[in-house]
């Protein structure tokens, strides 16, 4: 059901802390216009644990607005089942295209738990629904043999692996052949889980360069791959950014310098000072001094 490049996007703030609707809309609308495959709002990324139910719902609209017709799929990411539940009965009803589902972050749930927790998000929203394994950041694992016990209900389609194993995609495909759409979490492991067979990329730094990571995607589905791979490794340092305590800050500063946007976060973050906003900035700098140059096919596709 989804496949390609699935931005992740970042929530956009003005000085008074209050969401930055034009700037959220320019931002989407630039993504699209680069040949992404769809949005998914107030992820980790988009400081979905920091937003309240009445904001995410905005933001939800704004990708909506900005989508011309691709999926935009919503974060649920709550603490309790029941609060998980209702968000996601409410993105239903404002027109999301499906749910990026993660199991209680506060909470590490056992499988019973796990299984659980997301049936009961499945019943409340009747979407499709994307679960999101991450057991580095909210050390809950949603294993092979989870997805296996969930797979008799049809709305769970795909999975965002972000294990950090790159052999958790073979895994998946060895036990379960097709049953869900695997798309890779983990931007600098991308380039190895789509040779794997991963179909889709939820992706980080795309936000702000979008058209070096539809490129790549393509140019693998191309059967291109040292094309592919040259722009990887191009990229590498850039892509780093996203396995970060400060991906928020790294890559809303990677928006700063590169699509002249801001990097406002929601206390308790705070942006990047001193040395490590120095260093940040050199990477970025760096990698925009030396951009390649995309094959003009696949460029002009979007």
């Amino acid at each position: 059901m989804w496949t390609g490049v699935l931005p992740a996007v970042t929530t956009k703030f003005d000085e008074q802390d209050r969401l930055d609707q034009a700037e959220m809309k320019r931002c989407f609308d630039y993504q699209m216009a680069a040949g992404v495959d769809g949005l998914i709002v107030c992820g980790s990324l988009g400081e979905g644990s920091m937003l309240s139910r009445d904001e995410k719902l905005q933001v939800q609209q704004l990708a909506i607005e900005s989508a011309q017709g691709k999926p935009v799929l919503m974060t649920v990411n709550e603490a309790a089942t029941r609060d998980a539940c209702s968000l996601a009965k409410a993105a239903a009803a404002a027109g999301a295209a499906g749910l990026m589902v993660v199991p209680s972050p506060i909470y590490h749930t056992d499988q019973r738990e796990t299984v659980v927790a997301l049936r009961a998000v499945a019943e409340a929203a009747d979407l499709p629904i994307m679960i999101y394994s991450n057991r580095v950041a909210y050390r809950v694992d949603v294993t092979p043999a989870i997805m296996l016990e969930l797979a008799d209900d049809e709305r769970f389609v795909a999975i965002k692996e972000s294990s950090d194993d790159i052999r958790r995609t073979t895994e998946v495909i060895n036990q379960l052949g097709d049953r869900y759409a695997v798309l890779t979490g983990v931007d600098n492991l991308a380039y190895e889980a789509l040779s794997m067979g991963a179909v889709g990329w939820v992706a980080g730094l795309v936000v702000a360069f979008p058209r070096e990571t539809v490129a790549i995607y393509r140019l693998l589905q191309a059967g291109r791959r040292e094309e592919a791979l040259s722009i990887y490794r191009w990229f590498r340092p850039l892509l780093d950014l996203d396995v970060s305590t400060y991906l928020v800050q790294n890559i809303k500063l990677a928006e700063q310098i590169e699509r002249d946007s801001n990097d406002r976060v929601r206390a308790p973050r705070l942006p990047l000072v001193g040395e490590r906003r120095e260093q940040v900035t050199k990477i970025i700098t760096d990698a925009i001094a030396t951009r390649p140059t995309l094959p003009a096919d696949i460029a002009h596709a979007a």
